[in-house]
């Protein structure tokens, strides 16, 4: 899938669904605030959240007092982060890219992506993501990537994904990003199925 189709579907994604209607909605993403506070990255660090589209992360990043970015394909969805946000959300960065093909300005000292990376079924692709990675982080920065685990869902929003552990999540990285802790989640999704789900937590060593 090229990114012009990339972001076209998403864009009708979340030009046609409420911010609920996703099967990815959370009313407090608790797993990846528990994993960024357990990296250790100060009140006041950078966190960029990659595909981080409507995500209500960044409004628990903000009142935390991170600086933080929001990467995402979909116009549409940053606008429905940045409407709900209101005036705290001109503290927050906004950039409407396509991470397979982004080039970083800055280095951040986390990298968070829930549910982003499996949808790259392409392994050109999946060492675009990794390289961007290598270049947004900063060497002893972390990153938190949640995927779909080894027995979550095959597709999701309609298009199809690699699940991961946190074995071959590593191995796609390489041996910059090294594994800290990893877990296993359950998201239960606004409609009421269950979706399995793999948390990672890594370093960026020099």
């Amino acid at each position: 899938m090229t990114t012009g189709e990339r972001q076209a579907h998403w864009e009708q994604v979340f030009k046609t669904k409420g911010e609920r209607d996703v099967s990815w909605f959370q009313d407090t993403p608790v797993q990846s605030l528990d994993l960024i506070h357990r990296s250790g990255v100060p009140r006041g660090g950078s966190i960029i959240d990659v595909g981080g589209g409507a995500s209500r992360l960044v409004d628990e990043l903000l009142k935390e007092g991170f600086d933080v970015a929001v990467l995402d394909l979909s116009a549409a969805a940053l606008e429905v982060a940045r409407s709900r946000l209101g005036a705290s959300g001109e503290h927050a960065r906004w950039i409407v890219a396509d991470m397979t093909k982004w080039a970083p300005d800055r280095q951040y000292d986390l990298w968070h992506d829930r549910a982003a990376f499996h949808f790259l079924t392409d392994p050109g692709d999946r060492a675009a993501y990794v390289s961007c990675l290598a270049a947004a982080v900063k060497v002893g920065g972390h990153a938190m990537i949640a995927t779909f685990a080894p027995d979550g869902p095959e597709k999701c929003s309609g298009l199809p994904v690699m699940r991961h552990d946190a074995e071959s999540l590593a191995a796609a990285l390489g041996d910059r990003f090294i594994l800290i802790e990893t877990g296993h989640g359950d998201h239960r999704t606004p409609s009421g199925a269950h979706q399995a789900f793999q948390f990672s937590l890594f370093r960026k060593s020099a």
